[in-house]
């Protein structure tokens, strides 16, 4: 049977005093030599435990100061659903709203931008055909709690008062209402959740430590023939955001 890495049975050992409540919430950790004395490891084993209770969510460091357990952050709860989309508005807008929280996001289109190969196959067009492009970063109480970038093929909206989706008399009201706005019918939306651990520019985006835990959601939207009309890539943090998932049962 293989060995237990050194610095996993640490952490774990260390994992089992936090949640034993030796250090309690806001409570600083010996330091890692200390630690390693313990131990009886080297300074790196109890570095590498101590950083994959990090990433777990457990710990935290702070610079200069040492590291700590972690106290506990609300997490928003964020529903995926088609239907309240289509009840009118941003559905980002309306975790908002019912969550009596302040809703906000900043957002920069740029029209005529080539299609990745990547993009494209997710749109059905071809490698170069031109898109328009939108970032958004949105927050809660001031704080950043999803990245999202979206593409929308400008076959579709080139044109039109709705090519871009921050702009025009339905600025902000969701792809399924400005795509109906210009006679295109949304009938399916297709999601592809991924766990992922945050990189270095997505944790400075998203105000998280690297290594954090964030889920990815590849989002493509198609109208009733089946042609994408828009796809997106979500990346929302662990630690603000409960991702549920809402079905609505059409009645025989």
């Amino acid at each position: 049977m293989p060995r237990e890495a050194p610095y996993l049975a640490v952490a774990n050992a260390l994992r089992e005093r936090v949640l034993g409540g030796e250090w309690g919430i806001g409570e600083r950790l010996p330091s890692r030599v200390r630690l390693a004395e313990e131990y009886g490891v080297g300074r790196n084993v109890t570095q590498r435990a101590v950083d994959h209770l990090i990433s777990d969510g457990l710990l935290e460091g702070r610079a200069g100061s040492g590291t700590y357990v972690r106290v506990p952050r609300e997490r928003l709860r964020m529903v995926r659903s088609r239907y309240r989309e289509r009840r009118g508005g941003s559905p980002y807008g309306a975790d908002g709203r019912e969550r009596g929280r302040a809703g906000a996001w900043d957002w920069h289109s740029q029209a005529r931008v080539p299609a990745p190969e990547a993009i494209a196959e997710r749109l059905a067009i071809g490698p170069g055909d031109l898109c328009v492009t939108t970032h958004y970063e949105f927050l809660a109480d001031g704080q950043p709690v999803q990245l999202s970038e979206s593409w929308e093929p400008m076959a579709v909206t080139a044109g039109t008062p709705v090519v871009l989706p921050e702009e025009g008399p339905l600025a902000g009201r969701g792809v399924v209402e400005r795509m109906r706005s210009i006679g295109v019918d949304v009938e399916t939306v297709v999601e592809v959740p991924r766990p992922a651990r945050a990189g270095q520019e997505r944790a400075n985006l998203l105000g998280i430590g690297v290594g954090d835990l964030v889920l990815e959601i590849e989002r493509t939207i198609y109208d009733i023939d089946g042609r994408p009309v828009e796809t997106a890539d979500l990346v929302i943090p662990d630690v603000r955001r409960e991702v549920v998932y809402e079905f609505k049962v059409d009645k025989p």
